[in-house]
């Protein structure tokens, strides 16, 4: 893949991922070390949930986001380096069986003001389920090489 460099990106520019299937297994065993409550764990309690069903935590996607984004179109040269969250919202539950996938718009790039080697780039990263409704937003900066770097 190609690795993009400040100077390649624009505003509006928008990246595709692959997809990932999302895994009963995987998301009692992410719920039961990181996130133990019980409509993570336990499809009854699910049911009974505001889910309706057992639910991937929200930290889980946001995992499977990172997992997606990383092996996506995206590719900053020398790695993606985050220097903040601005927002964060999971719209809706994700589900056992459901499959994501995400893209990753550019809203805006500039080079930063101190280390000429570096740009600073915000972007927004929604991840779809299978019926290509939201599930997770976000809007980040992240620290992307110059090509002088």
């Amino acid at each position: 893949m190609t690795s993009h460099y400040l100077e390649d990106l624009t505003p509006g520019q928008v990246f595709h991922t692959g997809t990932l299937l999302v895994e009963r297994a995987d998301v009692l065993r992410f719920a039961a070390e990181f996130d133990p409550q019980p409509f993570h764990l336990d499809d009854e309690a699910g049911r009974n949930s505001l889910f309706g069903g057992l639910a991937a935590s929200g930290w889980h996607t946001a995992a499977m986001t990172m997992r997606l984004y990383v092996t996506g179109a995206f590719q900053p040269a020398g790695g993606s380096v985050g220097a903040g969250m601005e927002e964060l919202r999971w719209p809706r539950p994700v589900f056992p069986g459901d499959t994501l996938r995400a893209e990753i718009e550019i809203l805006s790039a500039r080079a930063s003001a101190t280390r000429p080697e570096r740009g600073i780039v915000r972007i927004r990263c929604t991840t779809f389920n299978q019926h290509d409704a939201p599930v997770q937003i976000y809007v980040s900066v992240v620290f992307i090489a110059t090509r002088q770097a």
